[in-house]
């Protein structure tokens, strides 16, 4: 298996968002789930669809996606289960070459914020110090998994 078809992310709540939201590169997000266990998703990401297999794990697991025609996609959504999930992602540069992706979340879901990061190795991701800005680590609480959430949504966690 090759080493890009690893996800090694850390994911956060967020306190405050101490700048304008317009000064970063965005995309709409719509998706829904197949399964949770293994994740299979299915994702509108501004006008592209794809198919996500994820497997198991928390900071670092395997994930594949596949590029779908908005027809495929189409057909798939109506096999989804739980409640789609919609949000904004925000692009936002951190220090050592980092990205932050903010996701403010709209529908059942509005008010939610979270923030991940994407590292290449396990020792970048654990030794990594979050800005101020940042909330609770949550890399480790499943609770706050996408695919949890969209079957059981956020039981006043926020």
């Amino acid at each position: 298996m090759s080493e890009k078809n690893i996800e090694i992310e850390r994911k956060f709540l967020v306190k405050d968002i101490p700048f304008k939201l317009s000064s970063f590169k965005s995309c709409y997000i719509k998706q829904g789930y197949i399964f949770t266990n293994p994740v299979m998703r299915l994702r509108q990401k501004d006008e592209s669809y794809f198919f996500t297999f994820k497997g198991i794990g928390q900071v670092k697991r395997v994930e594949f996606e596949f590029p779908l025609s908005y027809e495929q996609f189409s057909a798939l959504w109506e096999k989804i289960d739980g409640n789609e999930i919609i949000k904004r992602r925000y692009f936002i540069p951190l220090d050592n070459n980092y990205t932050a992706e903010l996701d403010i979340y709209e529908g059942n879901l509005l008010g939610f914020r979270n923030v991940e990061v994407e590292f290449n190795t396990e020792d970048e991701a654990m030794e990594f110090k979050p800005p101020e800005w940042f909330g609770e680590d949550i890399s480790f609480k499943p609770e706050y998994a996408n695919a949890n959430i969209s079957f059981f949504g956020l039981n006043n966690q926020k």
